[in-house]
């Protein structure tokens, strides 16, 4: 090895627990086995129209406190039970945010806030939180980010997402491929449509690229294709892509790539201008475009935490407010909970006959 023009700016390079030992440590069986393979074959059943509802993810911006975590899929259990004959209710547990510039980068890189980024600690925190969600019979839902991690987390997650700042990334595109989940695509900050008609088309395809395996060696990893990609909606730069309007021309769109035309809302992001308190706005818009006759829209996305907005990382963690997220600002489980059962009802008698 050249020490003259080798790793000239690597500090430091630390081998890591391997996929197959982490689910060794902490295996997914029994009744969170389950409620994975029944949450993947009912959006599996949604996006191909055998179940009539609607699947909805929500849940908090990013995970910081597995306690608070567990509080609120508590809650949204309680409330899943309720609306299930009509929404089916997926838990958002986000464990890596994708940052613009700096900034923490979710729990699993830096599980204890203080940028001391103890990223094994943070991939068995986060593998215990989903199997402790999914044993609550909760499906769980994350942004596919780090494209190493889903070897040690895909195999607990019912529904996947793309953000808007990796569509376009031939990487991420590659590795959803081969995802277990089906997997929604955001369209581009910019608010555009082609970046995720294409990662549609490619991830439907086989590929081949570079990985890792279970017992942590690097592989050619080749896959089959994800033949369950699908468009999310979150606004862009030049304002929100909800309404009618766009919808319609987001199907058109659809249609010329030849792709699902299978169309889910986020509710936060662009589309409400980052203001939690629109959030249930957005969702009485889409609910009175499926009374009017919509048939594309088959799902919502919700940032919703325990309590109302969001907070700074402070010097003192014991300042940290409880369950208020630590990333975008998100509406309260109040809030959450009667957007939710307004909804449901609004579309019980009408989405069996879509």
């Amino acid at each position: 090895m050249s020490a003259i023009t080798d790793n000239l700016n690597i500090a430091s390079n630390e081998p890591l627990i391997t996929p197959e030992q982490l689910k060794q440590e902490l295996p997914l069986q029994g009744a969170a086995e389950a409620t994975v393979q029944e949450g993947r074959e009912t959006i599996f059943s949604i996006l191909d129209r055998k179940d009539p509802r609607l699947f909805v993810v929500v849940g908090p911006c990013s995970i910081h406190d597995v306690n608070a975590a567990m509080d609120y899929a508590k809650r949204l259990k309680e409330l899943a039970t309720k609306v299930k004959d009509t929404l089916y209710i997926v838990m958002r547990v986000y464990f890596e945010k994708p940052r613009t510039s700096i900034g923490w980068k979710g729990l699993i890189n830096d599980p204890y806030l203080d940028d001391s980024f103890k990223i094994e600690e943070g991939l068995r925190i986060g593998r215990k939180l989903l199997l402790d969600i999914a044993e609550l019979g909760l499906p769980a839902s994350t942004e596919a980010l780090d494209p190493i991690s889903p070897q040690y987390m895909q195999d607990l997650i019912a529904w996947s997402a793309i953000g808007a700042r990796t569509t376009e990334s031939q990487t991420h595109r590659e590795m959803s491929s081969g995802l277990s989940s089906p997997v929604g695509f955001k369209n581009g900050t910019d608010g555009g449509l082609m970046v995720a008609i294409n990662a549609m088309q490619s991830v439907s395809s086989p590929h081949r690229f570079l990985g890792i395996s279970n017992d942590g060696k690097v592989s050619v990893v080749t896959t089959k294709g994800n033949p369950y990609a699908h468009v999310v909606l979150r606004g862009g730069s030049n304002g929100p892509n909800y309404d009618s309007v766009h919808i319609a021309q987001c199907e058109a769109a659809l249609e010329k790539g030849g792709v699902s035309k299978n169309i889910m809302i986020d509710c936060s992001h662009a589309n409400s201008s980052k203001d939690p308190d629109v959030q249930p706005l957005v969702l009485k818009d889409v609910t009175h475009q499926i009374l009017e006759g919509n048939k594309s829209i088959i799902g919502v996305m919700l940032e919703s935490h325990i309590n109302h907005g969001n907070q700074p990382i402070p010097a003192d963690l014991s300042e940290l407010k409880y369950g208020v997220s630590v990333t975008d600002a998100c509406m309260d489980w109040d809030t959450t909970e009667a957007a939710i059962l307004e909804m449901a009802e609004k579309l019980r008698d009408i989405l069996p006959q879509r």
